[in-house]
């Protein structure tokens, strides 16, 4: 267990095969979270054994999706501290925002239930400063019990149920030590998720689900969630990739992110969001003679490998 100093604070951090980053996760957290929780989905590296000896509690739970597995950490792990933060195993909290979380945490009336911190991504040894990927806004941090997660397949956000948030200024860092292969297989497998997502959408595979456009997410994501309906989705398949990556790396200046920001821009602005437009064409084609609900999600389950089933 983590010892017993930090704010009224447990951290929570999903793993899978993280062996290579859980340490500097924890120890990014040390002496800020009163205990940090790891759920893992069944590593099979030395993340669970790292992780223990770094001083978290470590549960395993089946994954089927980041949205799923963290709402089941939230439901039953059983978090006894007042307040609860989400972490990403290749993310870490850098000393100045630990010291204002710390400072401010005690302060807050309870009218505030959540926080919101400005990540900063960090892709080949450099800081993407532009391009709109900074500051990326995110709620991670809200009193236990006030906030739940959006059920998506791809890009959740937690959703406050009761209370206002607040922005907390400090060093919020992504930096995954992965490398290109690793990188874009990653997203591959995003793009697989939010293909999914779009179908999902259409077809009404899901029902009705709270998110971000029924309130209670950081205003940032619901804008961009806003535009992305009403404008990228409407774009032809080759105009919506093409247009946001020119927008992203010429009007938000994305060029003065160098060599490193030229990569990131291209594989992450275009490839990515040309993959998912493509994926959804392949599910659309695959879908064609399903008539009912329960065809097209079998269907899907198939052609993905995901337990689609699971999230009706």
């Amino acid at each position: 267990m983590m010892p017993p100093a930090g704010v009224d604070l447990t951290v929570v951090i999903l793993t899978y095969n993280e062996a290579h980053h859980i340490e500097r996760a924890i120890e990014s957290v040390r002496g800020l979270a009163r205990a940090v929780l790891v759920v893992d989905s069944y590593s099979d590296d030395a993340t669970v054994a790292l992780a223990q000896a770094a001083g978290a509690t470590v549960l395993q739970h089946r994954f089927t999706s980041h949205a799923a597995q963290l709402q089941w950490a939230l439901d039953h792990a059983g978090i006894a501290t007042g307040w609860t933060m989400r972490l990403d195993a290749d993310e870490l909290i850098e000393a100045d925002l630990a010291a204002a979380i710390v400072t401010t945490l005690p302060t807050l009336p309870p009218e505030v239930s959540g926080i919101e911190l400005d990540r900063k991504h960090v892709f080949m040894g450099r800081w993407i400063r532009h391009g709109g990927r900074y500051p990326l806004r995110l709620l991670r941090l809200w009193r236990t019990g006030h906030a739940r997660v959006e059920q998506r397949w791809m890009d959740e956000h937690i959703l406050l149920e009761r209370g206002a948030s607040i922005v907390l200024a400090g060093g919020f860092v992504d930096e995954n030590l992965g490398d290109l292969t690793f990188f874009t297989a990653k997203h591959n497998g995003y793009a697989t998720r939010e293909a999914v997502e779009v179908i999902a959408g259409r077809h009404a595979l899901f029902g009705t689900r709270e998110t971000l456009s029924r309130g209670g997410g950081p205003k940032q994501a619901r804008g961009k969630r806003r535009i992305k309906a009403l404008v990228y989705d409407r774009l032809p398949l080759w105009a919506a990739p093409l247009g946001y990556f020119l927008y992203r790396f010429i009007v938000q200046r994305g060029f003065l992110d160098g060599r490193a920001g030229l990569i990131y821009h291209v594989l992450q602005g275009f490839w990515y969001r040309f993959l998912v437009a493509a994926k959804v064409v392949e599910f659309e084609r695959a879908l064609a003679g399903c008539t009912t609900r329960e065809a097209r999600i079998a269907k899907l389950c198939a052609l993905t490998g995901l337990p689609i089933g699971e999230a009706g």
